[in-house]
């Protein structure tokens, strides 16, 4: 029985495990050495390792930093940040990552995700995807520069101007982390990235993230039921109620959030009792799935 995951993450900055809102206002939540430890040990599913300012800043991962989380923890391991070549993912897989995330590389050199896949299977080759809801009309021209000039985005959304009028947005999806708008709709790139062998594709909301209001329901439905690998909801959960409300309304396959867990709002266990409570199928600290 497949069951649904509930995955912490780790963004870093400079050594020191962050989290801030909307990619901002970064606060510090401690040793990521110790954390991950931690998440071990309470049971999540999962641990994403995302250096979130290596891109930004044009500098590789930490690998030592990653090589210690390894020993420490004996659940699947994924990492991201800074990766620009093979070589980058072949020393994370040797440092003790199980997959790697790829997010501003797959834009710049999108055959770094045929590469990794060919070398390392699907199942190794995650792609980060980071959409904001950005106005139509300032987002189509870089779309069209990039697409073409018939370009048509698959899927527009509702969104609203500083003085709270709705208007017409479409998910652009932004590197560097989140500071970099490329003209690529989201939608249209997830289904690009599995064609070049993503195996699974973390999708985190800029307009939810460190809010704690809610997954994006609208774009995770929409990516899931555009791509056949697994998804995972990132961005916005601010409780396990969120997590029960994305699973039950899109075909997201996890979970992810960071806030909730590392300031101790909520625990992993709380987490996936709610979801087991709910009638979602989850892996319990026992090992047992329910359902």
């Amino acid at each position: 029985m497949l069951t649904h995951r509930v995955i912490p993450c780790l963004d870093v900055n400079r050594g020191r495990v962050v989290k801030g809102v909307n990619f901002v206002d970064l606060r510090d939540a401690g040793d990521p050495v110790e954390v991950a430890a931690g998440y071990d040990a309470a049971g999540a599913d999962e641990l994403v390792f995302l250096d979130i300012t290596a891109s930004h800043e044009d500098r590789a991962i930490t690998y030592d930093m990653v090589r210690q989380v390894a020993e420490r923890c004996f659940m699947p391991f994924t990492v991201g940040g800074g990766i620009r070549t093979l070589e980058d993912v072949t020393k994370l897989i040797q440092a003790g990552a199980e997959k790697v995330s790829i997010n501003t590389a797959a834009i710049v050199t999108p055959d770094i995700v045929a590469q990794t896949a060919r070398r390392f299977g699907t199942c190794a080759t995650v792609v980060n995807i980071d959409p904001k809801r950005v106005p139509i009309d300032e987002a189509l021209p870089r779309m069209r520069e990039r697409y073409g000039s018939g370009f048509e985005p698959p899927a527009v959304s509702t969104g609203t101007d500083t003085d709270g009028n709705p208007i017409e947005c479409v998910f652009e999806v932004h590197t560097h982390g989140g500071r970099k708008p490329v003209g690529v709709e989201a939608l249209t790139y997830a289904r690009q990235v599995v064609e070049l062998g993503a195996g699974e594709i973390i999708l985190t909301s800029m307009d939810g993230d460190g809010t704690k209001d809610g997954y994006d329901i609208e774009v995770t439905k929409r990516v899931a039921d555009a791509v056949d690998v697994p998804v995972v909801a990132s961005g916005g959960c601010g409780s396990p109620a969120h997590m029960v409300d994305v699973l039950r309304q899109t075909r997201a396959d996890a979970v992810l959030a960071a806030s909730i867990f590392h300031f101790g709002t909520y625990s992993i266990a709380q987490a996936k009792r709610a979801l087991a409570d709910a009638g979602l199928p989850v892996r319990l600290d026992d090992g047992v799935a329910v359902h």
